[in-house]
């Protein structure tokens, strides 16, 4: 999301442009174990070309955050240090425009023997930042880092935590125009990384060019305006982040909606559509209206609910929410009847969605007794207009009566925008008394 920029992305200055990019690496049966013997025995053994990229296109534009995504060993990372300048392209052209600051693997650019102060002016270096700028620096990256107690101790003795906080910490403050980083944020304690988010979004405030790999399709969604998936060292899809996500999902056979319970309730389907459809758009448009369906399964049906048992929706990105439903508190429907029977369905209609910012998740919430029971979250949410600014903190959205649907699609868990397969009577909680917002 890029907020800090006017240009449309078709329109932005290109930083990063890869043409039919390859990288090839060779392996060997049978490889030297000392100096003696490479000169002795010239032979290695079979040779045997191993292409980690093949004939990638890549454009990434000033302003834009792109993910790179992908199973293991399809070649993220191998084409972020080719994007680098870490390493050379076997074929094709890579142009790279500005100053780059790349945090690609835990100690990369650190030397061990020296300590954390003596490192910060080495990577500062070699990122080619003169010696007074990072003086002038040097308290903000120690500030930052938390590592003030043991900033004069050898690196060598830094947990991967600390590896990570002190390289993540040196690349954000050198100004750079493209931060190229890699899964390393995914090492450390919670509050750190979302200290690095946080981070991450004001350079994107700024109109900084960010490119990253993650397996974590939550951060994808949230910070990236598009993301690419690779597969064996391929380009198989470039597009909206919440579309690639879904896609790598498939590909991997897992389910694209992120569930957790406790036991008591669990979110089997969600589906977000447009009503005058039924169906999920690749966007919605500001201003127009959603319908929200879920199903609940009741893990324990002879329990009685509690009750202040209800639900909550919002809109969430990065961990925050961006915009609630009104009323936040929609009661469920308690009567036996309903329990007995081990589901329940809900409908929700929302009148007039704000333009939020890049793609959100949309994340619903069984609560009861001060305690979230179940959480579903349905990523890559896309609500594009201008009739409709930028939410600024909490925005909340009206709520009404959906009216009763004669049928309620029956999403199957492993695909959330799967069509409806059968034909189950829906109780939708509009019906029912509602809690104060």
């Amino acid at each position: 999301m890029n907020t800090g920029s006017t240009d449309r992305p078709d329109e932005a200055e290109v930083l990063i442009r890869a043409t039919a990019v390859g990288k090839r690496f060779s392996r060997f049966s049978r490889r030297a174990t000392s100096l003696k013997e490479r000169v002795v025995r010239r032979e290695q053994g079979a040779k045997e070309d191993f292409w980690a990229l093949r004939d990638v296109d890549l454009v990434v534009r000033r302003g834009e955050t792109v993910g790179l995504t992908g199973p293991n060993g399809s070649g993220k990372s191998t084409l972020l240090k080719v994007l680098s300048g870490i390493l050379r392209a076997t074929t094709g052209e890579v142009s790279v425009r500005g100053r780059v600051a790349s945090l690609l693997e835990l100690g990369a650019g650190f030397d061990g023997e020296l300590t954390g102060r003596e490192n910060i002016y080495l990577n500062s270096a070699l990122l080619g930042v003169p010696r007074a700028e990072t003086d002038r620096l040097f308290e903000q990256i120690v500030e930052f880092s938390e590592l003030r107690e043991v900033i004069d101790n050898p690196v060598k003795h830094y947990s991967s935590g600390q590896y990570m906080k002190l390289g993540f910490s040196v690349a954000v403050h050198m100004d750079p125009d493209i931060l190229i980083v890699d899964e390393v944020l995914a090492v450390g304690d919670a509050a750190f990384q979302q200290k690095c988010i946080d981070r991450i979004r004001l350079f994107q405030r700024q109109g900084k060019t960010i490119l990253f790999v993650s397996h974590s399709s939550g951060q994808v969604v949230s910070l990236c305006t598009r993301a690419v998936l690779l597969n064996r060292g391929k380009v198989v899809f470039d597009g909206p982040a919440g579309q690639t996500i879904e896609r790598l999902h498939a590909m991997l056979g897992v389910d694209s909606v992120d569930r957790r319970d406790q036991g008591v309730a669990r979110i089997a389907a969600v589906a977000l559509t447009d009503p005058s459809t039924g169906e999920r758009p690749e966007y919605f448009q500001a201003g127009a209206d959603a319908h929200f369906m879920a199903a609940i399964d009741w893990l324990v049906p002879d329990r009685p609910l509690p009750q202040d048992t209800h639900l909550e929706l919002a809109f969430v990105s990065g961990g925050e929410t961006v915009a609630v439903a009104r009323p936040q508190r929609l009661a469920l429907p308690a009567d036996e009847p309903i329990v007995s029977q081990g589901q329940s369905h809900v409908n929700w209609r929302l009148f007039s969605l704000p333009e939020l910012p890049g793609e959100v998740a949309l994340r619903l919430a069984v609560v009861a007794g001060g305690e979230t029971m179940a959480v579903a979250v349905l990523p890559g949410v896309r609500v594009h207009g201008d009739t409709i600014a930028d939410i600024e903190g909490l925005t909340w959205i009206d709520h009404g009566p959906v009216g009763q649907p004669a049928a309620v699609p029956s999403v199957e868990a492993s695909d959330a925008h799967a069509p409806a397969t059968g034909t189950t009577s829906a109780e939708h909680v509009a019906a029912h008394p509602t809690l104060p917002p």
